[in-house]
């Protein structure tokens, strides 16, 4: 792909919608199969010295450029943001909102773990001006909570569902994965009809991967066959189906209105600060793609936020990889993308796309109608291959 593509458009910030992301990187136990930046608690969290960090970071984030945009989303990831209270995160939003617009209906998420989950903290949240909870049940039977080296029991989390509730949240996703080691189809069936049972507007329905860098990695549990983990997948998407859960996303499925706003800006490809220990941020700035991470260990990142030394990594997305961030990320969609989109958040024209769009068509991966180009259900099936069909 040559600078010509790049330079016929340019990537236009203000149809670009915006997020915001929040890292609370403390959690009361690693897991054996996490790979994100959390880190074990050791006595108390230094709460008020992390907010102002934070409010300094994203001070840093704006001014570099004015953001006239609102935001149309806030996720607390982590680690477990549970752990804070609900006076800092309540500091935190109100902190976002001097700088920051929220639009109308703002989708505010917070992660939270069910063993750690107070009826008085899901209130305070609640009334700190949080509207959606993700919460990690990720099974359902106590003997592959205890495998997964979670600290909380089947018992706990149909309690931390029915606090959610009894605190006001009427928009809940539980997470709840499958393959886990020495797990049965049935098994993994229970599961899931376990959840359902407990009627989140969205699930997350995962299969456990043995990611680097892990214990899981250094030490492999016996997990199901390949064979056996797509059964348990096919097995899961007739349940979800059969629940009224629609599948719009690779691992996502939602009830009629319920998709996650904020999961969605990514896989749209939209623009998202990142505040807080090892975030991540994409923002699109005088017609270029820019990308910006922080340092991962909290000491550091409060010692340096605010400052340019806070920031570990910028850079410039363009061209082919450019291209292959955006088909990345949208054809995780079963909605597929539409190419005035590609060519306003990308600032390429269609042909940076080619020849590999004309290859994937001729197989079977993606379909096209107008100009909206979707994954087949073969293509949805072989998501990996279809993605890596338009690496530069």
């Amino acid at each position: 792909m040559g600078r010509g593509a790049l330079a016929e458009t340019s990537a236009i910030s203000t149809n670009i919608p915006l997020s915001l992301y929040i890292h609370i990187p403390w959690c009361a136990k690693k897991c054996p199969y996490c790979d994100f930046n959390s880190h074990p608690l050791r006595g108390q969290i230094p709460e008020a010295e992390y907010v102002q960090a934070l409010l300094r970071d994203l001070d840093f984030e704006l001014a570099s450029a004015a953001e006239a945009r609102p935001l149309v989303s806030i996720f607390f990831g982590g680690g477990t943001p549970s752990l804070f209270s609900g006076s800092a995160i309540a500091g935190i939003l109100d902190g976002v909102a001097r700088r920051l617009r929220f639009a109308p209906g703002i989708e505010i998420t917070l992660e939270a773990n069910p063993g750690t989950a107070e009826a008085q903290r899901f209130r305070d949240y609640r009334a700190a001006g949080v509207n959606r909870l993700s919460m990690g049940v990720q099974s359902l039977d106590d003997r592959h909570l205890k495998a997964l080296g979670r600290i909380h029991g089947a018992e706990e989390a149909r309690t931390a569902v029915a606090m959610a509730r009894a605190a006001g949240f009427d928009n809940l996703n539980l997470d709840l994965m499958f393959a886990l080691p020495e797990q049965t189809l049935a098994e993994a069936g229970a599961d899931l009809r376990g959840l359902i049972a407990l009627a989140p507007e969205h699930l997350s329905y995962y299969h456990l991967t043995l990611e680097p860098n892990t214990e899981f990695a250094a030490k492999p549990p016996k997990v199901p066959d390949s064979d056996s983990a797509y059964e348990m997948l096919e097995q899961g998407q007739a349940l979800l189906a059969a629940a009224g859960y629609a599948q719009y996303e690779t691992s996502a499925y939602a009830q009629p209105g319920r998709a996650a706003a904020h999961n969605l800006n990514y896989w749209r490809f939209g623009d998202y600060l990142g505040i807080g220990a090892g975030a991540h941020g994409k923002r699109t700035l005088d017609g270029r793609v820019l990308r910006r991470a922080r340092h991962k260990h909290p000491k550091t990142y409060m010692e340096t936020a605010g400052a340019v030394s806070g920031v570990q990594e910028e850079r410039a997305v363009a061209g082919g990889e450019l291209a292959f961030e955006y088909m990345l990320n949208t054809l995780r969609l079963h909605e597929g993308f539409q190419l005035p989109d590609f060519r306003a958040r990308t600032g390429l024209t269609a042909s940076a796309l080619e020849p590999a769009l004309s290859r994937v068509r001729q197989n079977g991966l993606l379909a096209v109608d107008g100009d909206w180009i979707r994954p087949t259900p073969l293509g949805r099936d072989h998501l990996n291959r279809l993605q890596l069909e338009f690496l530069p």
